[in-house]
């Protein structure tokens, strides 16, 4: 027996030394996304100074990634997650590829209780890599793209790509080749394998498909910790292929419900939280957990130097109960939180390590949004060459990681959300808004109240003081721009239930009537 162990060992180990050469080719990258997290949600501090919810959080290998790479203080996401995800699978922004608010079951929207709008119809099913699937954005998906190129892509965890029964729901058909834990499921039902993840006998949930962990279930381990096995299980197995390989860690951590991660909790009592905000604080750091049991195993297979990561969160903190604090308080010094689009709701912790590029422990001002990934990634993997049926919208990253003093204050990133996050039970900063940021200027268009807001992030990041009747000429300027870029997607706006018609474009409130 130890003669045929030796053996094994050396024909592994010969596969493993075959894969690492061939990876020096091509890197490796892992995409590393978490569900619900806050700019605040973390020890790392992303604003100039430190503040009271870095000090509740301990992140620590967050803080290693930043020490080791560089941290991005303006990046941006969508205000709730799919629509990010389906802005990183596609490069569109959500103006243009229309899947502007959360999926569910197919051919089905939440809808607002409001007496004034209605949503418009949006693609409620999400992305589809074919053509002519009704309500939903066709798109070449870039895990596609580094499959034909080679590379062994690997979905783990949260998908939330296209609605239950439908073809985008399914990550394989979207050019992944592995799939753990990843469907149509916007959250898990639980995150005890030893509840089963959820399930009840005899009763479909949707939040309780987990595929690919039947093997954890009646087990005490936590989900975050089993996705993480199983993704060092598909690394494993890329090296044996000898592919590079793209891994999409998209934890469900640490959106609700926040179970108890035993793990890690009793540290958080012990600074007398109550026991859901230290359930929430133990959910970051068994995310944090991951994060450094990956970055451990590149060392560990001599991977560290051609492996690209990237840290990032999909949209702005929830900031209601269970969460402890007033609502809306729990991302300060940001406005607002999940499902607005103030910047509580769309600036994200983002951190991107490559290795012999990026500076160890810089910190980059360039404003971004998700869509860049997509020719990011394509750049980073070495594709000059694509061809998609979509037109995309983000701009590749690459020269401000190569040159860290490069910056861009021309840019426009816009967001638009003619929907209604819960359905009208959190009031009208999580609904009706579209917004523009151009350099330190920000423009938020209230589409129900018809108002006009501008906000100056170098001097106000909190957001609280519209300027916009004292800077009449920049609210006119970006007014006009932001509805240059919403016709030019043919962006949705909201509809008035009375007539039927949609909510005017921004620059209809600059003939003296507009309310600043």
């Amino acid at each position: 027996m130890k003669k045929v162990y030796l053996l094994t060992a050396w024909l592994l180990g010969g596969y493993f030394l075959k894969a690492r050469a061939q990876l020096k080719k091509t890197p490796n990258i892992i995409f590393f996304l978490v569900d619900d997290m806050g700019w605040q949600d973390t020890s790392v501090p992303f604003w100039d100074s430190i503040t009271p919810a870095n000090r509740k959080f301990h992140t620590p290998n967050m803080e290693r990634l930043c020490r080791e790479g560089t941290k991005f203080t303006n990046a941006y996401a969508h205000s709730v997650c799919t629509p990010s995800r389906v802005s990183l699978m596609t490069g569109m922004n959500v103006a243009r590829h229309k899947v502007s608010n959360w999926t569910s079951l197919k051919n089905k929207a939440v809808d607002g209780a409001d007496s004034l709008l209605t949503i418009p119809n949006w693609n409620v099913n999400g992305i589809s890599p074919i053509p002519g699937q009704e309500r939903s954005v066709y798109a070449t998906p870039l895990p596609e793209l580094l499959k034909q190129h080679g590379y062994y892509t690997i979905q783990c965890g949260k998908a939330h790509f296209g609605a239950y029964q439908t073809v985008g729901a399914d990550p394989l058909n979207l050019g992944f080749v592995k799939n753990v834990g990843g469907s149509a499921a916007g959250h898990p039902a639980s995150y005890l394998a030893e509840d089963d993840f959820g399930r009840v006998p005899g009763k479909f949930i949707l939040q309780a498909e987990m595929p690919g962990l039947d093997k954890y279930r009646k087990h005490h381990s936590f989900l975050t910790e089993d996705l993480t096995q199983e993704a060092m299980l598909a690394m494993d197995t890329a090296q044996m292929k000898q592919q590079p390989f793209f891994l999409y860690m998209a934890h469900y951590a640490v959106h609700l419900p926040y179970n108890v991660d035993d793990r890690f909790i009793q540290r958080y009592l012990d600074m007398g939280l109550p026991k859901p905000e230290a359930a929430y604080a133990a959910l970051v750091e068994g995310m944090d957990q991951s994060l450094g049991e990956l970055m451990d195993y590149l060392e560990q297979h001599h991977l560290t130097n051609n492996t690209i990561i990237v840290f990032m969160s999909d949209n702005g903190g929830f900031s209601h109960p269970p969460r402890q604090g007033a609502p809306n308080t729990q991302n300060y010094p940001l406005r607002g939180g999940k499902g607005s689009l103030y910047e509580g709701g769309v600036r994200e912790p983002m951190i991107v390590r490559w290795n012999g590029v990026t500076v160890p422990g810089s910190v980059n001002s360039q404003y971004m949004i998700m869509e860049d990934f997509y020719p990011t990634i394509l750049e980073w993997a070495g594709i000059k060459s694509y061809k998609t049926v979509q037109t995309v919208d983000g701009r590749s990253m690459v020269p401000f990681l190569k040159n860290p003093a490069l910056r861009d204050t021309t840019r426009a990133m816009v967001w638009n959300f003619p929907n209604d996050w819960t359905g009208g039970s959190l009031g009208d900063d999580n609904a009706w808004l579209t917004a523009i940021r151009q350099g330190k200027w920000k423009l938020v268009y209230c589409e129900k109240q018809q108002r006009l807001e501008l906000y100056n992030l170098e001097e106000d990041i909190r957001e609280a003081h519209n300027v916009a009747a004292a800077y009449p000429q920049k609210t006119r300027e970006l007014a006009v721009l932001l509805t240059q870029q919403l016709k030019q997607r043919q962006a949705q706006m909201p509809l008035y239930k009375a007539t039927g018609k949609p909510v005017p474009y921004p620059d209809v409130l600059l003939s003296g009537k507009q309310k600043l």
